[in-house]
């Protein structure tokens, strides 16, 4: 993975996306890891006795996505200071669900490296489902 810089950045440049086909085998697996076992994540018959058309992709599996996307942009030298997002439209499986983001400021605080971008998630549609934003540390070429 190439190693991302402060001076790298661009306000406007687009984070690389990433693209994710969960199945109801991952909600399991996810509902088992998180703790979220809501019917509505892994029974058809259930999700759709609540109005749903079927099962739904788990919030904070969207949102570990986007956390991934992020991850993999930064790279080991990077941290994400903070990170958030709210859930507008829902994802269900084996439909892909695109992360994207693009870089809002750059700017440097308390000896840090700041990078503000917005963050979202979007169903095959195109919506955008998961809205959000991260702010993240870069090192810098500099020190």
């Amino acid at each position: 993975m190439a190693k991302l810089y402060f001076e790298d950045v661009k306000e406007g440049m687009e984070i690389p996306v990433l693209k994710k086909h969960p199945t109801t085998r991952q909600l399991v697996m996810w509902a088992g890891a998180s703790g979220d076992f809501y019917e509505i994540h892994y029974d058809k018959d259930f999700a759709q006795g609540t109005g749903l058309p079927g099962v739904i992709v788990h919030g904070w599996l969207t949102f570990s996505f986007l956390n991934q996307m992020i991850t993999d942009w930064i790279g080991e030298d990077g941290r994400i200071k903070k990170i958030g997002v709210s859930y507008r439209g829902m994802h269900f499986p084996c439909q892909e669900l695109v992360c994207k983001g693009v870089v809002k400021r750059k700017y440097k605080e308390n000896g840090e490296n700041l990078v503000e971008c917005e963050i979202w998630a979007e169903n095959p549609k195109g919506e955008k489902t998961t809205p959000g934003t991260c702010i993240v540390a870069l090192p810098s070429r500099e020190t």
